[in-house]
């Protein structure tokens, strides 16, 4: 039996994030939460308010045999828009921020890599994404989780969450579940 891995990584609102990863080969758990911020256990209208220092995130699970951690952030850099900073789209405010929270020297060796790649080859703007050490992770609140399957007809799902969906079938289907 393979051992899994862990990864953590935002890119805008978790329930995006979330719903994407969900839908990935070898990705056997995710849970939505705050990571990179100063207060124990926030609650997400704390983190809503920008003061925490959190940012909306998921913790990603997976069989490294089936999914490696490369292609989970392939799909990463293509489901948001790095370049921005603080924003993904309508969403303002840092807990919106793109970020790596790496567990290994691995992983933060394989996220240098392919940041560099992504600037010469993607993208036009230099990619705001942090990179940092893992943090206390703190999962969301439990209206938080399974967003988009619980609530997929919500406009917010509809307008923001489906196009990245259909992105990720268009460009990923060879990883998808």
């Amino acid at each position: 039996m393979n051992s899994l891995e862990i990864a953590y990584i935002a890119g805008g609102c978790f329930w995006c994030t979330e719903a994407v990863f969900q839908r990935l080969n070898g990705v056997q758990k995710i849970v939505s939460g705050y990571m990179g911020g100063t207060v124990k256990n926030p609650a997400y209208r704390e983190v809503c308010s920008g003061r925490t220092g959190h940012t909306e995130g998921i913790q990603v699970v997976f069989d490294p045999s089936i999914i490696s951690f490369n292609e989970i952030l392939s799909v990463f850099f293509a489901t948001h828009d790095p370049t921005t900073l603080n924003r993904q789209g309508n969403d303002v405010g840092s807990q919106y921020r793109s970020s790596i929270f790496y567990t290994s020297e691995a992983q933060k060796e394989f996220a240098l890599q392919r940041i560099a790649e992504l600037e010469k080859t993607t993208f036009d703007a230099p990619i705001v994404t942090e990179l940092l050490p893992e943090t206390p992770f703190y999962k969301a609140e439990d209206e938080h989780l399974n967003y988009y399957k619980n609530n997929s007809n919500q406009p917010y799902c509809s307008y923001i969450i489906d196009p990245k969906i259909q992105k990720l079938k268009q460009h990923y289907q060879h990883l998808l579940k």
